[in-house]
């Protein structure tokens, strides 16, 4: 008789980030049945990546009583100061993509960041777990350089102006598999994924 899979909460309302993350995760989610979140949304108060993933799960864990994974993420910026960081979500004051987008690189401009030496960039992304007793939190970082323009017509966010070091393409013309085996996301997961099933199995 098989035994039935443990459940672990990604605690998000998106259903498209539970299908990226199963797909990132693939075979090493054997056991496990990763399953949305229907509860109620925390203020994200924190400073960090870091602190911002652990709010979301401590959240979820509260309100489900399951194991429970996080995260939060964005892009940085040294020639702006680390910005737009945890910012990165609403960076133009909405949640519309091309907006925040557009913001970003008028904000390069106006920091005179012409050179592909001043717009590197990090895409980071802060994975949680909490479990009873347990917290654990990985950080995943995806390195490139902001493009003048956007290109592309996959992936979200700020990928149409991301081109990952190693690539002469935006993420954005990246197909979905290709990003997700390096993708900050992807490196943040599969790095925490095996303290998850320490505490789960």
């Amino acid at each position: 008789m098989t035994a039935d899979p443990v459940k672990l909460v990604l605690a998000t309302h998106n259903s498209h980030k539970v299908e990226e993350l199963r797909r990132i995760l693939g075979p090493l989610l054997k056991g496990i049945d990763l399953v949305g979140y229907d509860g109620p949304e925390p203020v994200e108060d924190g400073e960090t990546f870091e602190e911002n993933a652990l709010i979301k799960a401590r959240a979820a864990f509260t309100h489900t009583g399951l194991p429970t994974i996080a995260d939060d993420s964005g892009i940085c910026l040294a020639a702006l100061g680390g910005a737009p960081g945890i910012h990165s979500a609403r960076y133009a004051g909405t949640r519309v993509d091309a907006d925040n987008v557009a913001h970003l690189l008028a904000e390069l401009t106006r920091a005179g960041a012409d050179a592909p030496a001043d717009r590197r960039a990090e895409f980071c992304c802060a994975a949680a777990f909490v479990t009873e007793g347990f917290e654990h939190v990985e950080l995943g970082v995806w390195t490139g350089t902001v493009l003048s323009e956007p290109t592309g017509a996959n992936g979200f966010g700020y990928d149409p102006v991301f081109q990952p070091d190693g690539y002469d393409v935006a993420s954005a013309e990246l197909t979905a598999d290709e990003k997700n085996a390096i993708s900050h996301r992807s490196r943040a997961f599969t790095q925490l994924l095996p303290i998850v099933r320490a505490h789960v199995s």
